[in-house]
């Protein structure tokens, strides 16, 4: 197949999309066309893809954005098997684009891989005034329900089958596990992997490292948003922590090797409380102790396993006193780690469900044909493309 990937919001190496999808559906032999704001985040395409430059979407004023991306998507779509969509907010560009796609006489699967319930994570949106919000929140359930009579949808979690009228398949957010046994928990070094903001919880990992002290090094990985950026930056000028920014997928999961524990410090917001955070998994598959909040999925995979501790929302001094007591005790963070691990090997690994990723993919290109769309031809993709 010849797949257009195409994302406006996220970063060109998010994990699901890059590391994940991609990756699978190359490996399988498919070509790729990946249509990403890699200038606008300093990155390149990988080795084996086509990359295709868009703006970045942020904040309020995102024409400039979905207007490159739905002229893209026009000229490029009948030339591909596969469109796959990673914003919702793509999804307003296909009115136009389906027009163009008529006119050309083909048309390719269009499939939205639903990564969040966008109308909870509305609340967390600084840039929505306030009295927006709840109609807002109507007009996009709406859209959700339009949409899914119009294109494929692949789910992150089961919870959000709720959200629709029909069953979709699901694709969750599972790690994938590396090979051989892990590196063993130590007693001095802690880590968050992860988008920055104050929902998930960054300010009370900069107090949390201050009640720490030197006995335990805290790792903290990831882009940050811009209100709290000053206050990591200060964290880490003064020695309390330790502020990689964003690193690669790769280079991010290599610091989670032999750590004392892995932190989500989730808030009780509206858009986690259906959606496992990754970060969890990924420490378990990564031999790594859990410290959680109690948002439910993430709570519910800690306290089923025994692979970590949860303590409450908002509680610095818990985290704190969770982390002290993993170090103190060898026996429970062996445990812990080896439960995590053990968990993820047999029941969360995206090594065995990426092969179901990529037959969907190939059964729905084949159900298309079989109703008498033409094959895809290997015209390029008009843009400004990039080496890969």
């Amino acid at each position: 197949m010849r797949v257009l990937v195409a994302t406006v919001v996220h970063h060109p190496e998010d994990a699901r999309i890059l590391h994940r999808q991609i990756t699978a559906l190359v490996e399988r032999g498919h070509q790729i066309v990946y249509a990403a704001p890699f200038a606008a985040r300093g990155v390149t395409p990988r080795r084996g893809v086509e990359g295709v430059e868009l703006p970045r979407a942020a904040g309020r004023d995102r024409r400039a954005a979905l207007r490159a991306a739905g002229r893209l998507l026009a000229e490029a779509g009948p030339n591909v098997d596969v469109v796959l969509l990673h914003d919702p907010e793509l999804l307003l560009t296909l009115p136009g684009v389906t027009r163009r796609w008529r006119r050309a006489g083909r048309a390719p699967v269009t499939v939205w891989d639903v990564h969040e319930d966008t109308a909870a994570a509305l609340v967390m949106k600084r840039w929505v005034p306030g009295g927006l919000r709840p109609p807002l929140r109507l007009g996009l359930r709406a859209a959700e329900r339009l949409a899914e009579r119009h294109v494929r949808l692949l789910l992150a979690e089961d919870e959000y089958q709720a959200r629709f009228r029909r069953v979709h398949p699901v694709v969750p957010n599972f790690a994938t596990v590396p090979p051989g046994p892990p590196e063993p928990p130590g007693d001095d070094r802690v880590v968050y992997l992860g988008h920055l903001s104050r929902e998930r919880g960054v300010l009370d990992v900069v107090e949390m490292a201050r009640l720490l002290g030197p006995a335990v090094r805290v790792e903290v990985i990831g882009e940050a948003n811009a209100d709290v950026r000053g206050a990591l930056a200060q964290a880490h000028q003064e020695g309390v922590l330790r502020w990689y920014g964003f690193l690669p997928n790769d280079l991010a999961l290599a610091r989670l090797s032999g750590a004392l524990a892995g932190l989500s410090l989730l808030h009780d917001q509206p858009n986690y409380r259906h959606s496992r955070p990754t970060k969890v998994v990924e420490y378990m598959a990564h031999g790594v102790p859990v410290v959680t909040t109690p948002t439910p999925l993430a709570s519910e995979l800690v306290e089923r396993h025994g692979c970590g501790l949860v303590v409450p929302y908002g509680d610095p001094a818990a985290a704190a006193q969770a982390v002290r007591r993993l170090q103190a005790d060898p026996g429970l963070r062996e445990r812990a780690a080896g439960r995590g691990r053990e968990a993820a090997l047999s029941g969360m690994n995206w090594r065995v469900r990426a092969a179901e990723f990529v037959a969907l993919l190939e059964g729905w290109v084949k159900e298309a044909d079989a109703g008498g769309q033409a094959p895809a031809d290997s015209a390029p993709v008009t843009g400004p493309v990039l080496a890969g």
